[in-house]
Order: C-alpha cells, then structure tokens, then sequence
C-alpha cells in the first residue's frame, strides 16, 4: 500500500473510522520488517478470542495466505493478494459466496486484513514490461505484518492463560478428590470430629462453580477447598496421634495400675546402673554437682538403713527400672505445671505432661517414640522433666534426647547421677530462698 493512500471500499459497502484505523496501521511497518505467515497464522489462531474472529474466518484467512507466492511476508515483495471468489471459495473447503463474503468482512472489521478495490470492483494485478506486479487490487496482508509484535504477544498471554487455566483445574481437581476421600476415610474410621459440617461445606464450595467456570471462579474455589484440605489433614493428625498416645497407654496399662503417688521426699532404696557405666550427664553441672556410682550406692544405702545396695547391669533384667515418682517431681518440680489440672500425682499424669513438653521443646515424636522403646515409658517421661528443668542449658533437647537414647542402647547411661544433679541443685536453691 503507498504511503499516505486511503482505499475505499467498492459499490454499496459503507466506508467506516475503523476501516480508516486498519489502513492506517497497515502504513506502519518498520523497515525490514518479515514474518514466516504460517507461523504468524498460528499465533493468530491461538490469538482469536483477543482479536475477535471466528474459526470460519479463520478459514477464509488460511485460503488468503495460500495466494501469497511466498513463505515470508515482507513488504518489499508486496502484500496484496487478488484471488476471484470462486477461487477462494475452493480453497476455504467449498465456501458458499455469502458465507465468504460474510467472513471476509470479520476479518476486515478485525484489522487483519484491509480492501484495495479496483474501480470496478474487481481483483486483479498490472504488471510491467519485465512481469513483475506494477500495481494490484484485492485484499492486503500488510495488517498483519504491521501487528506481528501484537499478535505473538497476544498468542503467547492466550497459551500461558490456557496453562495456568490447566494447571488450576488439576490442583482442583485433586484437592477435591483428597477432601472427598479423606472425609469418606475419617467416617469409615470413626474419627472425632463434625464430618457432617465439613461434608456440608465440601458440598457448597463444589456447588460454587458454574458450568463453563473462568479462572477466577477456579482460582477462588481451589483457595477455599485448599484451606478444607488443611482443615480436615490437621483435625486427623491430632486423632491420629491421640490415638496412637493411647495404644502406648494400653500397652503400659500394667505398669501404670499398681503405680500410686508417693511423696516427693519419698527415695526408694532401689538404684538401677551399669557395671562401669558413665556417670557424667550433659546437663552442664560442675563435676562436683555429678553423683558418681559411689555416692549413689552410699545415698540409697542411708535411705535404706545402712543396706548396701546390689546393682545389676543395664538389659540384663529386662528395661531399665523407674525411679520413684517422687524423687522424679523433687528434682523436677517444673513439670508439674504440664500435667492435668497443673499437678502430677501418678505416672499418666507425668507422661501425658510429658508428651505435652515433648512438642514444647520442639521434639519430634520419632525421637519420643525411640526413647521409650530403649528405656521404657517411664523413664523416657522423666528424661523430658530432667530436660525441661535444665532446657537453658541445652541446645537441642532431640538431639540430646537421641544421644540418650544411642547411650542407654548401648549400655551407657543412667538416670540416677541426672537425677540426684537435679535434686542437689534444687535442694540448694530452696536453702538460699530459705
């Protein structure tokens, strides 16, 4: 198209700004300026919702694109193209002349293609002495040369719009399944918890989405059934772990029925330690705040009326014996604030405080897990009070926990020395306040 020309269209066909506009646009490429035009056609189709066209005026587009000799689009080689109706009707599958006529004027209203009538009305070239084309009238293509940039971005938001469209309907599509399932399972189970309000609220937010959904009726849907999810996995990890935490009860019950308070200045004459065995704890005392062997056999021997004590080796009698509860609560009376009501008065309660300042002190269950497996339920309970009582001196209170675990597997560790440290010290700090 020449530079500054304005075409009108031809007979009765009405001369519109927005034909004006096309032209206009179409006088605005940039110097060496060429596009592949089936690749430029691809990204128009993938584009059609933003640009306005049909899938039918797609059609008569692609037919369009066929008569232009070359791969390339460049104004240099010229943009228009003159086909006879009938030959775009063969070309556009069989097209009838009003439906052609119809949807070239789509892509015409588009601004994807612009008219250049003859005088007459007719389609056709002039050409020089050399046959190359002098002068031509039909449809051009320079539209689309001149919106290239426009349409690839277009093409390319309508692909990444399509994948995030994707992407949303299967993050949905599971979170829906998991909600649904999860609640199928929790009612097969019998888990603690108003399933029938949840239910509920599954069926709502399902009902919210329409039949032909957009992204943002997705997007807003998937946040609601996220937050469900969450919901119902949280309500069944704490059934989960309240039930496992009774399983551990039951397993123990015969330990815990003959088990009955004692009072807290109560020591039993009864020490359990390994031939040999350390005696140095990582609590941070002084060595002169440690009980050594010695002073633990001679302490129990006071208590007991002069008795020596006969000690037997870790794992040769079975697990490690307990200690008296209430030695347990002398040297750690800030567990107490843990237990129900804020007192201990039998071993469930010091192990229910227990499992309570397990997750204070940020350790896992597997570490609890294998601390009662290797001492016993009792005692793992009083390894947390002793931790607890000390937790400013301790960096990682499941790391330490897992080393005392390793140790007493191996034969190495006692509670008694940690113990009697406690005691000592919290004997010492009530004769200063007193």
């Amino acid at each position: 198209m020449e530079s500054g020309s304005v075409t009108t269209p031809f007979g009765r066909r009405a001369m519109t700004l927005g034909m004006l506009a096309s032209q206009q646009i179409a006088e605005t490429i940039e110097p060496g300026t060429t596009r592949n035009k089936w690749k430029l056609f691809r990204a128009i189709c993938e584009a059609r919702p933003a640009l306005g066209v049909t899938d039918r005026a797609l059609n008569v587009l692609d037919a369009l694109l066929t008569f232009y000799p070359d791969n390339e689009l460049s104004e240099d080689r010229g943009l228009i193209v003159f086909p006879s109706n009938a030959q775009l009707s063969i070309r556009a599958k069989g097209m009838t002349a009003a439906t052609l006529r119809r949807h070239l004027a789509g892509l015409v209203e588009a601004g994807l293609i612009v008219r250049k009538d003859s005088a007459n009305g007719k389609r056709y070239a002039r050409r020089d002495r050399a046959g190359a084309v002098s002068e031509a009238f039909g449809f051009s293509l320079a539209p689309l040369l001149a919106r290239a940039a426009e349409i690839e971005a277009l093409a390319a938001q309508a692909v990444a719009d399509r994948e995030l469209m994707r992407i949303t309907r299967e993050r949905l599509t599971i979170c829906r399944r998991d909600v649904a399932k999860l609640i199928s399972a929790a009612l097969d189970e019998g888990a603690a918890g108003d399933w029938e309000k949840i239910t509920c609220i599954f069926r709502e937010i399902v009902a919210r989405l329409p039949r032909a959904p957009g992204i943002e009726h997705l997007t807003s849907v998937l946040d609601d059934m996220s937050l469900l999810r969450e919901e119902v996995v949280n309500q069944l990890e704490m059934w989960t772990k309240t039930q496992k935490m009774h399983s551990n009860e039951s397993q123990i019950e015969r330990h815990i029925q003959n088990s009955k308070p004692e009072s807290t200045y109560e020591l039993e004459p009864s020490f359990e330690t390994k031939q040999g065995a350390k005696s140095a704890d990582r609590f941070g005392q002084p060595s002169g705040q440690i009980a050594s062997e010695n002073e633990i056999s001679n302490s129990a021997g006071d208590a007991g009326g002069g008795k020596k004590l006969t000690r037997r080796p870790i794992g040769e009698g079975g697990a490690m014996k307990s200690f008296p509860l209430g030695m347990v609560l002398q040297a750690c009376p800030d567990i107490s604030d843990y237990g129900p009501g804020g007192q201990i008065t039998n071993w469930r309660d010091l192990m229910t405080a227990a499992v309570v300042v397990r997750s204070m002190l940020g350790v896992s269950p597997s570490a609890y897990e294998a601390a009662c497996a290797a001492m016993g339920p009792e005692n793992a309970a009083t390894v947390i009070a002793c931790i607890l009582e000390r937790g400013g001196h301790i960096n990682s209170a499941g790391g330490y926990l897992r080393d005392l675990t390793r140790r007493t597997e191996a034969g190495e560790f006692a509670i008694g020395p940690m113990l009697m440290s406690l005691v000592r010290a919290n004997s010492s700090i009530r004769r200063k306040a007193g």
